[in-house]
């Protein structure tokens, strides 16, 4: 069957549109711009859980992903340069957060670190190691991150988020 110009206007179209009902996705860094960090972990991982914000602030949700690790006690490093920003307890869990310049910091946890607050960090750079217990018995670590004070897709600074766009296979008629 051959696919006319028509149909690839409205494949185009739909693509465009998202899904049902929904409008175009906003332009906004994450979805404009091309991924330029690291992974934190390697090999990749597998995202055992997606970003999944919560529709006002104060709700519930998942402000950041889980990567599943090799196994505890398994290297975390920094997805890009920058500064450490806080390492410590919080709550129960040890956490490092390293700063990367432009209102962009990275969140890590549970991470055991011996570096300190003002340490710089290059992107690949051992920042800690995974502990055990964030998502029972699999060894992974959280890991958010923020743009001031809103939180963002981590998985939009190592991957092309943005959608596929369907072209034809072959010319006009």
């Amino acid at each position: 069957m051959k696919s006319g110009p028509l149909l690839t206007v409205l494949v185009l179209v739909t693509a465009l549109a998202g899904p049902a009902g929904a409008a175009p996705a906003a332009q906004t860094p994450e979805n404009t711009a091309r991924p330029s960090w690291n992974w934190p972990l390697s090999p990749k991982p597998v995202v055992v859980r997606p970003f999944d914000p919560p529709p006002e602030p104060w709700l519930s949700g998942h402000r950041g992903v889980d990567l599943q690790a090799t196994a505890d006690g398994a290297s975390v490093t920094s997805p890009a340069d920058g500064v450490v920003a806080f390492v410590g307890v919080v709550v129960d869990r040890p956490v490092i957060t390293v700063d990367h310049g432009g209102g962009l910091r990275s969140s890590f946890e549970p991470v055991r670190s011996r570096l300190h607050q003002g340490d710089p960090v290059t992107k690949g750079q051992e920042i800690g190691v995974l502990e055990p217990g964030h998502c029972g018995q699999l060894p992974c670590v959280h890991w958010g991150v923020r743009r001031g004070e809103e939180y963002v897709d981590p998985l939009a600074f190592v991957m092309d988020l943005r959608p596929s766009i369907l072209l034809p296979l072959e010319g006009p008629p």
